[in-house]
């Protein structure tokens, strides 16, 4: 569907990676600014309105809807910024979508594709600059699948972009990507078991573990661009004319 002349949605939905509002209005926006030393953030976004994008992300936590999940020193996101693009323009691809871009501004992103993304960046937000290449190559050895659950259980008890950081889950993750070496294990085991072993360890005492609601983690859309059986290509979903 093409937007009609003047759409403002047209300009921010330009090299988005995966969205499609009329799809699903669930997304995240990763906000690049224009200032070469400003923070890049990421927010995640249950609804969609083109006319309000800068408007609905904020730095609260009184509601999940537009909340910032991380803000990523320029430097650190210029580290990761190639290598997502990559992975997820080659995942579209299979899925027979159009490739995505960064740009100045906001860039949407499909909600898949924003998990995994912020996942990679919880790794790296407070971790040393020298092991971004470790997280990166470790981030690349989990499965979409993997990615998702370890989002999942970390947004809901540590993802707000201030009072999340270096706590608990979010601690774990820096330490299961940037120092535990998950892209040499055998190709069946599973991660996830470790994850709770580090969350364990890590967590502070009187923080619980996160109440997970049923069929949140593997919703539906989220298996559109998984590649755990490459050899079968997703083909694009037909919409109704």
């Amino acid at each position: 569907m093409k937007a009609p002349p003047n759409d403002p949605a047209r300009d921010v939905l330009a090299g988005a990676f995966g969205f499609e509002p009329e799809e699903s209005p669930a997304h995240f926006l990763v906000h690049i600014p224009t200032g070469s030393t400003l923070q890049v953030e990421i927010s995640e976004h249950l609804s969609w309105d083109a006319e309000r994008v800068q408007f609905s992300v904020h730095y609260g936590i009184e509601r999940d809807d537009g909340q910032v999940r991380c803000r990523l020193p320029r430097s650190k996101w210029n580290e990761i910024a190639e290598v997502v693009r990559a992975e997820f323009n080659a995942r579209l691809k299979k899925a027979g979508r159009k490739p995505g871009k960064w740009k100045p501004g906001y860039n949407p992103v499909a909600r898949i594709l924003g998990k995994e993304l912020t996942l990679l960046a919880w790794a790296i937000e407070d971790a040393d600059p020298a092991l971004t290449a470790t997280a990166v190559a470790n981030w690349q050895g989990l499965s979409p699948e993997e990615r998702w659950w370890l989002y999942t259980m970390t947004a809901a008890a540590t993802g707000h972009h201030s009072t999340g950081r270096n706590r608990g889950w979010r601690k774990a993750v820096r330490f299961a990507l940037t120092e535990n070496p998950v892209t040499h294990r055998v190709s069946d085991q599973p991660v996830v078991p470790e994850f709770f072993r580090l969350v364990s360890e890590q967590a502070s005492a009187d923080e619980p573990l996160p109440v997970r609601r049923p069929g949140y983690l593997l919703e539906k859309p989220e298996r559109e661009y998984g590649t755990e059986k490459p050899e079968k290509p997703l083909a694009r979903k037909e919409t109704a004319s």
